[in-house]
């Protein structure tokens, strides 16, 4: 995989959303970005009583910015040090379920929050981090509060939000809705008048990569909210019964089937890869009108697409409400952060220190800047000034916009459900773009595994 390294790991949205599943999902996402084992290693904490054990990802620049962390930490406090290895990401996701089930993790715990954070806790293999925010209400008041979602189970909260946000957003090529005379839409029945004019003029409406399958679950997410709320997705993440079958749910699923009949994305899109980038060369190329991504790809447009971001030439929106529907249109779903755990078994002296960590390390000053400088937005609350310094500033003010003023804030479907769940429900994503089931036997398999 050729991983971009001026601004932002093009396949970082891959980093978060593929772990929560199974290795074979996995093997068939990611494992261009392979590896066995780990890349780098730094004992600096030695055999201190205090010492620490951290974990996390390689691909620059994300990795230089959390090594830094860790040095500077253990720069400012000689009796409690930490010892950082990073690993790859799939050689990551396999080497901590390794070694949490073997009892020999580190002591913080590196990972997306969600339904994998939410069978730790089930095992008793984190700590609960409520008492500790308690203490300290500062280190908590700081963040986004969206940032918390995911790391909250039955109510206590289980992991230190960290990094940065990435919502979804609606991106569209300037120059192709002047060439064809037409306007962003406002609304879902825009979407659908837009369609015929786009290939009318030979432009696919909207760029897919759907052999990836996550892309084409952004939409579903989207639409379920405008539909019916928040609460419909809630209802089947908190285990109700037949809660796929809710009407908004299937009115939801139609609409995402009217829009594949329509044409409504580009030809052959189940063949189109999102880790190859070949989406957004739609999209930057004027092949393609509109393309539903995450933040992440701003900057890989940036590096690959010539001067379609410098020229202004890239506009980007929030989606669109859908005619009648219950949900709020300043709703957004992406990945509110990463996150940080304390594995349970860990000693009360490695807890001390990385609780440390957590409060005077992890999104200090330094590491903020570091976050911005390479066209991200961190997780805390009041830079929108720092932000507005960046060469990047409109896109970095909106991405802050968006995510701190969302009414809700979603966590990827396939992050919030267990891993059985999420992989049944990436496979019939896929089959329903399709059009080889329909929105009743989506319901109905997506019932099956409801709790599982």
């Amino acid at each position: 995989m050729d991983l971009k390294t001026a601004g932002f790991n093009t396949t970082s949205r891959r980093t978060f959303l593929t772990a929560a599943l199974g290795a074979p999902v996995l093997a068939a996402l990611v494992a261009a970005c392979g590896g066995s084992g780990p890349s780098r290693s730094a004992n600096s904490g030695g055999g201190a009583p205090g010492s620490a054990s951290y974990w996390f990802l390689t691909s620059q620049p994300q990795e230089g910015i959390r090594t830094d962390a860790v040095e500077r930490f253990n720069a400012a406090n000689p009796d409690q040090q930490i010892a950082f290895t990073t690993f790859q990401n799939d050689a990551y996701k396999t080497k901590i379920k390794t070694a949490i089930g073997a009892g020999e993790a580190p002591t913080i715990i590196y990972g997306w929050g969600g339904g994998t954070l939410r069978s730790y806790v089930d095992a008793g293999q984190v700590d609960d981090l409520t008492p500790w925010f308690d203490e300290n209400p500062a280190v908590k008041d700081r963040l986004f509060p969206s940032a918390f979602g995911p790391a909250t189970v039955d109510g206590r909260i289980y992991a230190m939000p960290a990094e940065t946000v990435q919502p979804i957003i609606l991106y569209y090529n300037k120059q192709v809705f002047d060439d064809v005379g037409v306007e962003p839409p406002q609304s879902w029945g825009d979407i659908l008048d837009l369609v015929p004019k786009f290939n009318a003029k030979g432009i696919a409406p909207f760029s897919l990569g759907g052999q990836s399958r996550w892309t084409e679950m952004m939409w579903l997410e989207f639409l379920f909210d405008r539909v019916g709320g928040p609460e419909v997705f809630a209802a089947a993440y908190n285990g109700e019964e037949n809660a796929w079958s809710n009407p908004a749910a299937i009115d939801a699923l139609t609409k995402v089937q009217d829009l594949v009949k329509a044409d409504g994305f580009v030809k052959g899109f189940s063949s189109i890869t999102a880790d190859s980038n070949a989406d957004q060369a739609l999209l930057y190329t004027g092949k393609a009108a509109m393309m539903l991504h995450g933040s992440w790809t701003y900057a890989a447009m940036s590096t690959d697409g010539g001067d379609f971001v410098s020229t202004g030439k890239l506009g980007y929106t929030n989606f669109p409400a859908v005619e009648g529907g219950k949900g709020d249109p300043t709703n957004t779903f992406g990945n509110p952060a990463m996150y940080l755990s304390l594995y349970s078994k860990a000693t009360d002296e490695q807890k001390d220190t990385a609780k440390k960590f957590f409060a005077t390390g992890i999104l200090s000053d330094d590491q903020i800047k570091q976050w911005i400088d390479i066209g991200t937005v961190p997780i805390v609350q009041g830079t929108q000034d720092m932000l507005s310094s960046s060469k990047d500033a409109d896109f970095l003010q909106f991405v802050y916009q968006l995510s701190t003023t969302a009414g809700n804030f979603g966590q990827s479907w396939d992050q919030a459900l267990s891993p059985t769940g999420a992989e049944t429900l990436l496979d019939n994503i896929a089959r329903l773009f399709q059009l080889s089931i329909s929105p009743q036997q989506f319901a109905e398999n997506m019932n099956q595994v409801i709790g599982k």
